[in-house]
Formats: C-alpha cells, sequence, structure tokens
C-alpha cells in the first residue's frame, strides 16, 4: 500500500487549494492508499490576510486525517515537521506551492524529509511566479524548486515558467480535475428563489476573490456599453473583497451599474456555491494574468460555458468556441463576446463540447499522473493530457 502524504491547505483553511488538497486525498483513500494530510496550525499572520477569515465555517471532510502542524513563519516548526516526516517515511511527499511566500518553510520541510533516501517530494504548482509580484519572489522560487524531486503542473504556461528555473527536473503536465466537491447542479428556478434572484432575467457569474489581477473592472467597463445595457442581462459578483471595494463600488455607480449588478461580497460556502453556478448563463472570468483557475473547474461541473481571457493555461482549459470564448482582456473584446452570447440565445450551443472536455477532468487520472511520476526516474519531461 503506497503511503501518500500531502502538505498545504487542507480543512479547516478555506479555498480552492484547500478544497483540491481535500478532494485529492480523497481520491488516493477510495483508491485503497494510505492518504493523509498535514496542514497549518499558522497559515498567514492576519496582518497579510486581505480577506475576512481564513477559516472555513462547513463540517469537515469525513474519513480524512488532517494533522495541524506546520506554521508558516516558525522555523522551528519547519524543522520539527520536516524530521517527523523523515521518520514516517512516506512514499511521496506531495507539497502545494502557491506564493513565494511559502518557500522558506515549504523548501525546508522538503529538504529534511527527504534524507531518508526514501520519500520522494513531488510538488504540485498553481504558479511559479505569483499574479502580485513583489521583491523576492525569484529567489524564494529558486530555493523551493532546489528542494523538491519532481513537478506536477496543470498548464503550459506554468510549466514553462518552471522551465527557466530548472530544465532537466521530471515533469507532469495534467490539468486542474473537475471540482466535484460541491454537490450537483439545481434546475435554475430553484437557483433562483435560493438567491432571491429575479426570475425572467438572465444571470452571468463573477465567482471567487476580488483581486485586481482578476479584471473585475474590464468586466464591469464591458457591462456598461449600451448594446449590453439593452440586453438586461444581470451580473451576479460573488465573492469576497481582497482588494479596495470602494474602488468597485464607485465604478458601479459611475457607470449607472446598479440595477445591472447583484452583490454577494461575501465568502460562498461550499454548501452555497451550486446554487450560484446552477443560477448563472454564462461564467466570466475577465482575468490580466493567470495560470489555471479552479472557477473553470467548477465552471465545467456544473455544465455551464464560459468567457475567460486569453492569458495564461485558460485558453488551454476553455477552448475557444467549444466550452465557450477566449478573448482579449479589453473591455470591448469581452463586451462582444457577452453581447454574442446572450443576442444569439447561445445557453445550449456549447453543451457538448463541455461534455466532451469534462472527461480529460478526472481526479482519478490526476492520481494515476502522480504515480507515474514517481515511477518515472530517468525522463526529463513527459506529458500526460
Amino acid at each position: 500500500m503506497m503511503k501518500v502524504l500531502i502538505c498545504g491547505p487542507a480543512y479547516p483553511y478555506r479555498g480552492g487549494i484547500a478544497a483540491y488538497n481535500d478532494r485529492l486525498a480523497r481520491e488516493f483513500i477510495d483508491k485503497g492508499n494510505d492518504a493523509e494530510i498535514f496542514t497549518f496550525t499558522l497559515q498567514y499572520p492576519s496582518f497579510l490576510f486581505p480577506g475576512k477569515t481564513q477559516y472555513s465555517d462547513s463540517p469537515p471532510p469525513v474519513g480524512i486525517r488532517i494533522t495541524r502542524v506546520l506554521n508558516s513563519v516558525n522555523p522551528f516548526s519547519w524543522f520539527s515537521v520536516g524530521r517527523k516526516i523523515r521518520k514516517m517515511a512516506p512514499d511521496v511527499l506531495i507539497l502545494r506551492y502557491w506564493l513565494p511566500v511559502m518557500a522558506p518553510a515549504l523548501g525546508t520541510v522538503a529538504r529534511i524529509a527527504r534524507r531518508n533516501r526514501h520519500t520522494q517530494v513531488i510538488s504540485i504548482f498553481d504558479n511559479i511566479v505569483p499574479h502580485e509580484k513583489r521583491p523576492g519572489d525569484v529567489m524564494l522560487t529558486r530555493f523551493f524548486i532546489r528542494s523538491i524531486d519532481k513537478a506536477l503542473v496543470m498548464t503550459k504556461s506554468v510549466r514553462d515558467d518552471l522551465r527557466s528555473f530548472n530544465s532537466t527536473m521530471p515533469v507532469v503536465l495534467n490539468p486542474h480535475p473537475l471540482f466535484d466537491n460541491y454537490g450537483e447542479p439545481v434546475d435554475q428556478q430553484t437557483a433562483f428563489r435560493h438567491l432571491g434572484l429575479e426570475e425572467g432575467k438572465r444571470y452571468m457569474l463573477f465567482f471567487g476573490f476580488i483581486r485586481r489581477y482578476k479584471g473585475l473592472d474590464l468586466l464591469l467597463e464591458a457591462m456598461s456599453r449600451p448594446d449590453i445595457k439593452a440586453l438586461g442581462v444581470k451580473l451576479i459578483i460573488a465573492g469576497e473583497f481582497y482588494d479596495d471595494a470602494d474602488y468597485y463600488l464607485k465604478m458601479i455607480k459611475d457607470l449607472s451599474l446598479s440595477d445591472n449588478i447583484i452583490l454577494h461580497t461575501h465568502f460562498i460556502g461550499d454548501d452555497e456555491v451550486k446554487y450560484y453556478f446552477s443560477a448563472a448563463s454564462l461564467i466570466v472570468q475577465p482575468y490580466r494574468s493567470a495560470t489555471q483557475s479552479g472557477v473553470t473547474q467548477v465552471g465545467f461541473h456544473f455544465n455551464k460555458p464560459m468567457l475567460v481571457t486569453d492569458v495564461g493555461g485558460l485558453a488551454e482549459i476553455v477552448p475557444d468556441g467549444i466550452c465557450g470564448y477566449v478573448v482579449k482582456p479589453e473591455r470591448d473584446a469581452i463586451s462582444d463576446a457577452v453581447y454574442d452570447f446572450f443576442s444569439h440565445n447561445r445557453e445550449h450551443s456549447f453543451d457538448q463540447g463541455i461534455r466532451k472536455m469534462k472527461e480529460l477532468y478526472s481526479w482519478s487520472k490526476l492520481r494515476e499522473s502522480i504515480i507515474e511520476l514517481k515511477n518515472n526516474n530517468g525522463v526529463k519531461e513527459y506529458l500526460i493530457l
């Protein structure tokens, strides 16, 4: 029985990375592996966290061993956890890397753990270079990459970024699996009633934490175009502000969009996600920069067409004209796609393409990719697509 240890965000922390790690552990356990998660006692100091709380109010996942052991800013914790893992000697240690600020903690743990000459350290990279860059990012990322054995990436753009740091490390490219842990779709009328939405209207959804790089302001500008306003389409903004809320609220007022916008700007709990996606006709991700996005994989799970911008790996995940639209991160390009979708009633035009793409995004396939990567000791790079 293969022993797998995942180290990174997990319950009781909230967010897409924690949900991903919980779901990955579940996949290993369901397939007969011995899997558990080490997560943080302290993930971010409160002054570095832009939201209201880091913690989930959902019940814990059933049947997954999750131990809070790692303090991201306490070196004594890094050494202690590294020694603990070295002694446990899992076959695979999976580390999530999404921010350079985590490199000292995770890199130290990896260096110590792999000294047992048994444990293979594999990192799943969400980003190599973060969307919002800070001094020291390159140095910290280099420190982390030198501490691991192999890597799994979810888009070609992240793979290319990794190759700029290390050209020989074994790498597997496996797309982000579907987020199927938010329940099944509900019918649109049920979703409308649950969310208090006006029936007979059509809705777009902008979902997730609101940060500058996600381009909500571009979407608001796109909605201000007269031909878009004439469609009567409303935009649901569902997610917590991680930027200055007043900036966006002023935009809504100045662009006379108050009647077109529905603000649910709080953290959306796991049990509520299905209602937002079931209510929407189109999921919109007008990002200025991206690698991949868990939002697209939630959209696929709920069989929703998507409008994404041609940045990072989004175009790889949402093929243009097959599962939705891929456009430039510009106001008019976004407006044109929105107008085309709603004026031509294309709600079901992408159904077949979405069903076909969903077949690529299974958790079983991700598990198999990790096992194949573990067993690969000589190939510089191979891709599983």
